[in-house]
């Protein structure tokens, strides 16, 4: 076996994985909705069975629309109003990323939806990164390392980036590595929060922005050029920009540039697919843009809503793409380099960890 061969769903499991973008309220365990609610008095959830509520919530975000799909989220944002709350669900993402081999993980939240009942957005954070102290230390435990960091998201539809980007700031070399927007792209470009944006780069603080997903080449301009965006979550939009009627593709000004300047491409497969962003994985724009060496990476989004994991994506992309051990190696790598942690410590993980790991397990 070596690197060009195909993975097994079992060596799929054991491979190193990079996560970038994944949302801490979008991957609850059904079990823990349900602990949570019946201890707060919660009666809005449609089922108390985990196997039931998990199916509920991948079929209700399978609708095809972005706005339907982000509704879901009332349910886990109302299990997430507690400090101990926020804990429990922290540490359960940071353990479960790890025994699904992610050695490497940026989980975003937006501080602003889990203070209506009396946290502040500072609590917010401490508890989100106790969580994940926690959460990595018991994976240790189990044999698995795991590094899990913090993005915060404002929400793009509301006046609180300021504030959530002064976080950033402040809880830089705490856990929090950088800033993102969330919320529907349609209608609130990533230029309202421009102020935010110049702030954190005056700070050389780092930033992703969500553009691209349900909204197309104009979003992605401003997050880059307006904005300044370091990396572009999601961005699967960047496609519309390039003509695959000739011979060979051909790069419009915007996707050369995107490539040219290696921006990191967050992308979500399942998601896009209940979003209506795709129709199936094969036809997924990843598997072209990876072909044409833009700088893709492999993430699961809504690990609930999805019903996903990174074993699960890239058993996906083995499988629809044709992709070998080498590929999933490179996109690996991609995310490791695009990582918003110091230069010398992504080196090392991919030194150390992600191009052994590949080695060893493609090997058998």
């Amino acid at each position: 076996m070596s690197l060009t061969s195909k993975p097994s769903p079992a060596q799929i499991k054991r491979v190193p994985k990079v996560l970038l973008h994944d949302h801490l309220d979008g991957g609850l365990r059904p079990q823990t909705i349900i602990d949570i609610a019946q201890e707060i008095g919660y009666t809005a959830l449609p089922t108390h069975d985990a196997l039931e509520l998990a199916t509920w919530f991948r079929e209700s975000c399978d609708s095809g629309s972005l706005v339907r799909y982000l509704e879901t989220f009332s349910h886990t944002i109302a299990v997430m109003q507690r400090r101990e709350d926020i804990i429990r669900v922290a540490r359960e993402c940071a353990l479960d990323l790890a025994r699904d081999g992610v050695v490497y993980a940026e989980v975003r939240g937006a501080p602003e939806l889990f203070t209506e009942k009396g946290l502040s957005m500072a609590d917010v954070v401490d508890a989100t990164i106790e969580g994940y102290k926690q959460g990595m230390a018991e994976a240790k435990a189990e044999g698995h390392e795991i590094q899990v960091f913090s993005l915060l998201c404002g929400m793009r539809q509301n006046k609180l980036s300021q504030e959530v980007a002064e976080l950033v700031v402040k809880y830089r070399d705490k856990g929090v590595v950088g800033f993102d927007i969330a919320g529907p792209e349609d209608g609130f470009p990533p230029s309202d929060q421009k102020e935010s944006f110049d702030y954190l780069r005056k700070e050389d603080a780092h930033f992703t922005i969500h553009a691209g997903e349900a909204y197309g080449l104009p979003s992605i301009w401003e997050a880059i050029q307006l904005c300044g965006a370091e990396r572009l979550g999601h961005g699967v939009r960047i496609i519309d920009d390039i003509d695959f009627s000739g011979p060979e593709p051909k790069l419009g000004q915007l996707a050369s540039y995107v490539r040219d300047r290696r921006i990191p491409l967050e992308l979500c497969p399942t998601s896009n697919l209940q979003t209506g962003a795709a129709k199936s994985y094969a036809e997924h724009p990843i598997g072209a843009l990876a072909r044409l060496r833009f700088r893709v990476t492999l993430n699961t989004d809504n690990r609930l809503m999805s019903q996903t994991s990174m074993s699960f994506e890239m058993e996906e992309s083995v499988k629809a793409l044709g992709w070998d051990f080498a590929e999933l190696q490179r996109i690996t790598i991609n995310a490791m380099k695009s990582a918003f942690i110091p230069y010398p410590e992504r080196l090392k993980i991919i030194d150390e960890i992600i191009k052994p790991g590949y080695a060893k397990i493609s090997a058998e």
